[in-house]
């Protein structure tokens, strides 16, 4: 039943805990709240006292959402029924807004329920008392359903975000799996043949069985490096593809001017054959996504630099445009996918606008640890 997972679903994780920001929020609305108070000398004490109290929800409204909305909306409502009199409200007061904001944004389900039927109740009671009259209680309970969206809207973005996230880094896993079962298979079937060869010139030359078999430990050794660093994949869906992926030596297909897109050069320093597989074709595959993300994004950029070089411990990769400076709005799919693919080789990507102009894409990836 709808109703019922709605009660059931668990808070949104990570809750950020309370931290400098959220105190230095409250001291501010106390000084906001004093300031009033010298400015409408009308208000009478008790609304500025409470004004100023509320506050001390706000530091814990993520982390405790439905107290902190049944304390403020519970005493507001309560306040005026137990001095007999009206307590107008201060302007500085809208801050308790963020309260049924924080409670759809971070609280669980049941929260979400136990804290709108507790704010219902309290603008009920009001409305039924007389401390606010109709309209006041209908512009009070439309306000707080609109801002109680937002923050259930905000929730829902959120969390697709996240899953779309995750299945961008298990696509990325999963094309460097295939790469590393490309380059584990080359190795078992070198095996296959050098055994063969072994065997079948035993009986005459028996040196060759001994030169075989130190081939084949070669290999095992490379093929075991490589099965260390292979990466778990649940492949959901569609059947895994086993075709053989680009490597390092097929940069040079990124090279030209490619239809419509800007035109790229590319520059090698160092020998691309002698890096490992699953390192070249994570090479390749980020040099190709910083290409396609400068083709459609640059704003009047007339080139894109692909440079790659490679030393004794380390190869780096620099992709970028000749554009307009460029504006980070932010990091994309695209980005995420190429981070997760660095880290899992042990490496470092960064990206972001260049000083000099267009946008950049640097990355460093270790020898030792794809080997």
């Amino acid at each position: 039943m709808p109703g019922l997972s709605f009660w059931r679903e668990p808070r949104p994780a990570p809750v950020p805990p309370r931290g400098r920001a959220d105190y230095l929020l409250a001291a501010a609305l106390v000084a906001a709240t004093v300031a009033e108070g010298l400015l409408r000398p009308d208000l009478p004490i008790a609304s500025l006292l409470l004004s100023a109290a509320f506050t001390a929800t706000l530091p814990w409204r993520r982390e405790r959402p439905l107290p902190m909305v049944l304390l403020a909306f519970g005493t507001g409502a309560l306040v005026p029924l137990l001095t007999r009199d009206t307590v107008p409200d201060t302007y500085t007061m809208v801050y308790l807004l963020l309260l049924p904001y924080a409670v759809t944004r971070w609280g669980a389900g049941r929260e979400i329920v136990l804290a709108a039927a507790g704010m219902l109740g309290c603008l009920g009671l009001s409305a039924a008392t007389g401390t606010t009259g109709p309209a006041d209680s209908l512009g009070g309970l439309a306000v707080v359903v609109a801002v109680a969206a937002a923050g259930l809207a905000r929730r829902y973005r959120v969390r697709a975000r996240v899953r779309e996230l995750e299945q961008v880094k298990l696509l990325e896993r999963e094309r460097l799996a295939r790469d590393l079962h490309d380059t584990v298979a080359h190795h078992v079937s070198a095996m296959a043949i050098r055994a063969q060869a072994g065997l079948a010139l035993a009986p005459t030359r028996p040196e060759a069985a001994t030169e075989a078999l130190r081939v084949i430990e070669a290999e095992a050794s490379r093929a075991l490096a490589e099965m260390r660093g292979m990466v778990r994949v649940l492949r959901e869906g569609e059947p895994a593809s086993y075709a053989p992926e680009p490597g390092a030596a097929d940069l040079h297909r990124l090279a030209g001017h490619n239809g419509a897109g800007l035109p790229v050069d590319v520059v090698v320093d160092g020998d691309l054959a002698a890096l490992p597989a699953a390192l070249g074709g994570a090479l390749y595959r980020m040099a190709q996504e910083s290409v396609t993300n400068a083709q459609r994004h640059a704003r009047q950029a007339t080139r894109v630099r692909v440079r790659v070089s490679v030393d004794d411990d380390v190869v780096r990769l620099r992709v970028g445009d000749d554009g307009a400076p460029a504006r980070d709005t932010g990091r994309g799919y695209g980005l995420t996918g190429m981070s997760e693919r660095a880290r899992l080789l042990d490496g470092v990507l960064r990206a972001g606008p260049d000083p000099a102009g267009g946008w950049t894409v640097a990355v460093e990836l270790p020898l030792a640890g794809a080997r």
